[in-house]
C-alpha cells in the first residue's frame, strides 16, 4: 500500500467568503520551496495527479470528518483549491474558525508516484538516494486538509504527531514505511548513512518515551 504523506506550508493566501454561499479558496502547496522534512515539490509536481472532479476537504486529515468539498489547479509555482464548507455543524464550525483565525492553515495530504522500487533506491549513491527522495516531482493528490492555527509556522514540523496517530487509517499495520526499509537496508550492509542515524535517534527516543510512561505509571501504582 503506497504511503500517504502530508506536507503544510506558510499558506498566506487562505480566502472564506463573507457570503452565505461558505465558499473559500487559497493555496494548499508552494512549488521550490524547501519544508521542514528536507523536501522541495517541483513545478508539475501534480500535472497527472489531479482529478477534475471534486475533492474532500477534511478536518486535520481525519477521514472522518470532511467539512467540504474543493476542486483543485496545478498553477505555475502553487497547487490552488478552491471549493465550498459542507452546510453541517462541522463545516459551520470549521468555516467560523478560518474566519477568526484560529484554523485557517491548510494541508496536502498525498501520495508519491516518482519513486522507484526501494530495492532500487537501496543501492544509490547517498548523493542520488537525498536528491530523488527530497525532490517529489510527481505525486497523486488524496485531499486537502483545514488544520489549526501556527501549524504551518515551520512546514512539515508539527504535523508529524497527528500523521502518528492516524497511521493505522493510512498504511498498512506492521508495514515498514520506505525511510525505514532504507535504513534497515544501510544498517544491514554496514552504510554509514543519514537515514541508519535518523531511525536510530528515532528508536532511542521512542524507547525512553516508553521508559518514561513505564516510571509515571509505575509510580502512581505505588509499586
Amino acid at each position: 500500500m503506497a504511503e500517504i504523506e502530508f506536507r503544510i506550508f506558510d499558506t498566506a493566501e487562505f480566502r472564506v467568503d463573507t457570503s452565505q454561499d461558505g465558499s473559500f479558496n487559497g493555496i494548499a502547496c508552494q512549488y521550490g520551496k524547501r519544508d521542514s522534512y528536507g523536501t522541495t515539490f517541483q513545478p508539475g509536481v501534480f500535472k497527472r495527479g489531479i482529478d477534475k472532479g471534486s475533492y474532500a476537504y477534511l478536518w486535520m486529515h481525519s477521514p472522518f470528518t470532511p467539512i467540504g468539498t474543493f476542486r483543485a489547479d496545478e498553477q505555475s509555482n502553487l497547487l490552488h483549491i478552491e471549493g465550498l464548507y459542507d452546510d453541517t455543524a462541522d463545516g459551520r464550525d470549521k468555516r467560523a474558525m478560518a474566519r477568526s483565525g484560529s484554523a485557517r492553515e491548510l494541508s496536502v495530504g498525498f501520495v508519491r508516484t516518482d519513486l522507484p522500487d526501494w530495492e532500487k533506491l537501496a543501492e544509490m549513491s547517498d548523493e542520488d538516494r537525498d536528491d530523488v527522495l527530497n525532490n517529489i516531482r510527481s505525486a497523486r493528490l488524496v485531499e486537502v486538509s483545514q488544520i489549526t492555527a501556527r501549524m504551518a509556522a515551520v512546514p512539515g514540523s508539527k504535523l508529524k504527531t497527528v500523521r502518528s496517530a492516524l497511521g493505522e487509517l493510512y498504511a498498512a499495520t506492521g508495514e515498514p514505511t520506505l525511510v525505514e526499509r532504507l535504513a534497515a537496508y544501510d544498517r544491514e550492509h554496514g552504510r554509514d548513512s543519514a537515514l541508519a542515524h535518523e531511525q536510530e535517534e528515532q528508536r532511542k527516543l521512542t524507547e525512553r518515551a516508553r521508559r518514561a510512561a513505564v516510571l509515571r505509571l509505575t509510580t502512581i501504582g505505588g509499586e
